[in-house]
């Protein structure tokens, strides 16, 4: 349970930072700690949906650092 909270709790901080205009590097610093968030939550819950949503982030993470 503490790690679904972490998740929820970090994308809403995500939803604040940016609706104030965050600048994206701080977007980014929270991006990964959301990825390692549901990582760990995957692995607390096992199971093929929570390994896909953790490996979706981590993809998307990787593209957008290429692009960068």
């Amino acid at each position: 349970m503490d790690e679904s909270r972490a998740v929820l709790e970090r994308l809403a901080r995500i939803q604040a930072l940016d609706a104030a205009g965050c600048p994206g590097t701080e977007l980014l610093g929270e991006l990964h700690a959301l990825l390692a968030e549901a990582e760990a939550w995957a692995r607390r819950e096992g199971g093929d949906a929570g390994a896909r949503v953790a490996a979706g982030l981590r993809d998307a993470l990787a593209r957008d650092m290429i692009e960068r």
